[in-house]
């Protein structure tokens, strides 16, 4: 098969003794402003709801890696309510944030994890991870500020070019880098929202790729009542958070 033959020109090597080089810090504007004309328009929102779907790479002892995904349908409302369900693959769990406790239900085993919670979706998020190491892929779109979140400690940012075939929109490539992480985003021309973003971290020796694709875009949407909380889990039996 064709892509089982290996490549007709070798890949050029360094001589030896003299490692490579570290590129310099490249910090295009453009990259940045379409970073932030994207944050501006999530942070204005008072509420929204989207689909995260996310492939994750994992090493296995046969060679190449396999690929899991997993489906994040979220609904937050700011300051203080957030509700992410996640139907599989895997096990279906569910994260409720109602401004006062922070649960994750698993329906499958009746277990609820309930926990008492600081009054802002930013500081809610930040204790699910230090007392459970519970974190989302798409927390950083979330935060009051996104544009900080997304570019703290970065180094690198610049524009790629653009694309017109990631969620049938026209979109506009950019990619920052910091020292823990690789980030290429997907943003829309039009609607300024994410629509795809692929992270190679830093640390990984393997260079796994991870990518999180973002789709059913809803802003300022109604929430109805009762949206943030669940009588099933709650009723649930309790385990340690």
């Amino acid at each position: 098969p064709v892509l089982a033959q290996a490549p007709a020109t070798p890949p050029a090597t360094r001589p030896a003794g003299k490692p490579a080089a570290a590129p310099q810090p490249l910090m295009e504007a453009r990259a940045l402003d379409l970073l932030r004309a994207s944050s501006a328009r999530l942070a204005a929102s008072k509420s929204m709801a989207f689909t995260a779907t996310v492939g994750y790479e994992y090493p296995r002892r046969l060679g190449p890696p396999l690929l899991s995904t997993v489906r994040f349908e979220v609904l937050m409302q700011r300051p203080n309510r957030l509700r992410v369900l996640i139907p599989g693959d895997g096990p279906a769990s569910q994260f409720f944030f109602d401004g006062r406790t922070i649960m994750a239900f698993a329906p499958e085993r009746n277990l609820v994890a309930i926990e008492p919670a600081p009054p802002t979706i930013d500081a809610a998020l930040q204790t699910a991870f230090q007392r459970s190491s519970l974190y989302f892929p798409f927390t950083d779109l979330l935060m009051s500020d996104p544009y900080r979140a997304l570019t703290d400690g970065v180094f690198h940012a610049f524009r790629i070019g653009p694309s017109a075939v990631i969620g049938g929109v026209p979109t506009e490539m950019v990619a920052i880098a910091n020292k823990d992480v690789f980030l290429q985003i997907w943003i829309g021309v039009n609607d300024k929202l994410p629509r795809r973003i692929r992270a190679v971290y830093a640390a990984d020796r393997l260079r796994l790729r991870h990518q999180m694709d973002l789709s059913d875009w809803t802003l300022d949407p109604p929430i109805p009542a009762g949206a943030f909380d669940s009588p099933q889990a709650r009723a649930a039996r309790r385990m340690p958070f």
